[in-house]
């Protein structure tokens, strides 16, 4: 599966107006804390990859994210599997991983025919808009990017608004 995604800074309060307004259906809230973890024999952050545990509603899944795909938007291949997150943190540890940072947000969750839309509040960065859309192939990257760009006008968005950088990125980035 790849992840067509765009990310950009919001103001939640003038968000939700237009999702109301559009007919969005909110799906729900979730709290997400995100741990990634850092291999000593590859650098994640040279070679764009991702790999995280999510934890949720007492509930956790397995991220691996591939390198970004164009130069524009968040897109990328996305593997997941539901773990059990104390074990495969320990499994991570053995095997010579560290943990390189924890992100925790909120978010409302909502959908908008095939996009969905996330209203993320991240702790220590703020508010954040994130759409995506999942495609089987990538000769449907193109079209997917274009249909979520002209979502996001509505509410007043454009390409330029687009944040490639991830929340861990950011959250490290404020440490330094």
């Amino acid at each position: 599966m790849i992840e067509v995604e765009v990310k950009v800074r919001a103001d939640h309060s003038k968000i939700r107006p237009i999702l109301e307004k559009i007919g969005a259906n909110k799906i729900g809230i979730e709290e997400q804390s995100d741990t990634y973890f850092a291999a000593s024999y590859r650098d994640f952050a040279k070679t764009d990859e991702a790999l995280r545990i999510r934890s949720l509603g007492g509930q956790a899944v397995l991220t691996y994210k591939g390198p970004k795909l164009d130069k524009v938007s968040k897109t990328r291949e996305e593997l997941e599997t539901p773990v059990d997150e104390a074990t495969t943190a320990k499994i991570f540890q053995a095997l010579g991983f560290s943990e390189a940072g924890v992100v925790r947000k909120k978010r409302e969750v909502f959908s908008a025919g095939e996009i969905i839309v996330c209203l993320d509040a991240v702790e220590g960065l703020g508010e954040f808009l994130e759409v995506e859309i999942n495609v089987k192939d990538e000769k449907d990257l193109e079209s997917s990017r274009d249909q979520l760009f002209k979502f996001l006008a509505q509410f007043g968005v454009d390409e330029n608004d687009s944040i490639r950088t991830s929340y861990l990125e950011m959250v490290l980035g404020k440490r330094n």
